[in-house]
């Protein structure tokens, strides 16, 4: 089990890395596969000394069902912020700065959370407080900041804190 442990510090980001490779390279054949699992390796374990503590999930197979709410919002998002650019006056939208409170700990879920809202069209995450205790959120048209702010927190943090704390 050692040896296994470090040939494959981070077994999952192996495979992630693998299949981004194969994503690349538009096709599949034995090179690019024996190739990417070749980088696979390589790169969680040249880069082993730079994560000292391996996140750990305390739900991994809610990311499944986390993933596809992202992805469903994403489009949505796409569709509502098109018709806001094209069908909405500048002067009819509210732009507004959000700042969220966080009930997440680790520094993973946090990034997560980050790297969701900017994924989604419409709002962008600016900033987190140096304690990691909130986040600054600036949205494309938000006439209630709260309604935005306790979307963020039921549809995402509290997916995240499952998935992570």
């Amino acid at each position: 089990m050692k040896l296994m442990k470090t040939i494959f510090p981070h077994p999952l980001l192996t495979v992630l890395l693998t299949v981004v490779w194969l994503l690349l390279v538009n096709g599949f054949s034995t090179n690019s596969l024996l190739f990417g699992a070749f980088l696979g390796i390589l790169i969680p374990f040249v880069t082993r000394p730079y994560w000292p503590n391996a996140p750990r999930l305390k739900h991994p197979f809610k990311i499944i069902a986390y993933f596809f709410i992202v992805f469903w919002d994403i489009i949505v998002a796409n569709v509502i912020v098109a018709w806001l650019i094209l069908f909405r006056r500048n002067s009819d939208l509210h732009p507004a700065w959000v700042t969220v409170p966080l009930e997440l700990k680790t520094p993973e879920a946090i990034t997560v959370l980050a790297g969701t809202i900017t994924l989604t069209p419409g709002t962008v995450s600016s900033d987190i407080s140096t304690e990691g205790h909130a986040i600054l959120v600036h949205c494309l048209n938000a006439p209630d900041p709260e309604a935005v702010r306790d979307e963020i927190k039921s549809r995402y943090e509290r997916r995240l804190k499952e998935i992570f704390e």
